[in-house]
C-alpha cells in the first residue's frame, strides 16, 4: 500500500498513509453490498444465486458504468477489515451461494488474499469468482493465484482509441489480453460440475456498445484466435445509456437487434462456446441497491 502499483495505472499513491490511488482507495476495504445475486451467466447464478461482494472503486471508470455511484473517487461503501470481509464470505456460503462473486476486486487483491485464506481456513468451501473489468496486473493476479477457481473478466476494447475515450485507459487491449492469458495459466479450460456450475475455468465477458459492432468482431477473432476453447465467452447487450447526451452522444441508445444478430452470427461462426443475452437484461432494474446489505455482522 506504500507506492501502490496494484493496477496497470501504477500511480504510486501512498494508500498505508491515508492517500487515495486513481481508483479512489485508500487502506481500507470498502464494500457497497454483500448478498445472494441471481444476474450473473446461468453457470454461476445457478438456483441460488452467486455470493456478490460488491467492492467501492474501480481502477478503469468507464463512462457508461452501471455501477458509477459506488465505483469513482467518491463511491461510498461501508469500512471492513479482513477478519469481517472473511466473515461476509462464510456468511454467503450459509446462505445457500453457488460461489463467493469478487466484483472490482483489483484494488483490494492484498486484502481480499489474506481474507481468503483466513475464510478457507475456517471453513470456506464453496469456488471463489474475480470478477473484474479486464484491466488488471500480472503481479496482482499472481497474488491469487491457488485462492481463485474462477475468472470472469471483462474485454472491453480492441481499438485503443475507443479505450481511451471510454475508459481512459488506450492500453487496455494489450494489458487486458495478457490477463486474460494469466487467469487461464491459473485456472485452466472451464470444469463444471454435476449441476452445471462452472467451478473452475475462464469466463470472459464482452458488452457491446452501441456503434462499436467493428470492435466487437475484433474482440472476437481475437478470444477465438488466442484462447480457444480453453475459455468461455458471454456477450452482452445489456448496455443503458444513463445521461450519454452531452459528451458520448453516440452511445446515447441502447443496441439495435441486427447489431446484437450480426455479433451473434460472429460469435457462432468463430465456434466460441460460452451464454448469449436476452434482449430483457435492458434496463435500471438490473442494478442493484448500493444500501450496504450484508456488511453488518448477522445476529
Amino acid at each position: 500500500m506504500e507506492g501502490c502499483m496494484l493496477c496497470p495505472r501504477r500511480c504510486g499513491a501512498d494508500r498505508a498513509a491515508g492517500q487515495r490511488g486513481f481508483c479512489g482507495a485508500d487502506d481500507t476495504v470498502h464494500v457497497a453490498r454483500a448478498a445472494l445475486h441471481k444476474w450473473e451467466e446461468p453457470c454461476l447464478s445457478g438456483t441460488r444465486g452467486a455470493g456478490t461482494v460488491f467492492f467501492s472503486h474501480c481502477t478503469l471508470g468507464c463512462v457508461y458504468c452501471q455501477n458509477r455511484a459506488i465505483s469513482g473517487r467518491q463511491g461510498g461503501g461501508v469500512p471492513v477489515d479482513e477478519a469481517r470481509l472473511a466473515a461476509i464470505f462464510l456468511d454467503l456460503q450459509r446462505q445457500g451461494a453457488h460461489n463467493i462473486d469478487l466484483v472490482t476486486p483489483g484494488h483490494y487483491a492484498p486484502h481480499i488474499a489474506r481474507a481468503l485464506g483466513r475464510a478457507k481456513a475456517d471453513g470456506l468451501q464453496i469456488p471463489v469468482v474475480y470478477n473484474c473489468g479486464g484491466y488488471e496486473a500480472l503481479e496482482t493476479l499472481r497474488l491469487l493465484d491457488g485462492l481463485v477457481d474462477v475468472y470472469l473478466p471483462d474485454f472491453k476494447y480492441y481499438s485503443s482509441y475507443y479505450a481511451a475515450r471510454y475508459s481512459g485507459a488506450d492500453d487496455y487491449f494489450e494489458v487486458a489480453s495478457d490477463a486474460v492469458a494469466e487467469m487461464v495459466r491459473q485456472a485452466g479450460a472451464p470444469v463444471f460440475d454435476r449441476e452445471g456450475l462452472l467451478v473452475r475455468g475462464v469466463l470472459v465477458r464482452h458488452l457491446m456498445l452501441p456503434g462499436l459492432a467493428g470492435d466487437t468482431a475484433q474482440v472476437l477473432r481475437h478470444l477465438a484466435g488466442r484462447f480457444g476453447d480453453r475459455i468461455l465467452v458471454s456477450l452482452m447487450r445489456q448496455y443503458t445509456p444513463f445521461g450519454m447526451e452531452r459528451d458520448y452522444p453516440e452511445l446515447n441508445r441502447t443496441l439495435t437487434e441486427r447489431e446484437y444478430a450480426d455479433a451473434v452470427e460472429i460469435f457462432q461462426d468463430l465456434g466460441l462456446a460460452g451464454y448469449l443475452q436476452e434482449g430483457e437484461a435492458i434496463g435500471e432494474s438490473f442494478i442493484p441497491t448500493w444500501d450496504g446489505t450484508g456488511t453488518a455482522p448477522s445476529c
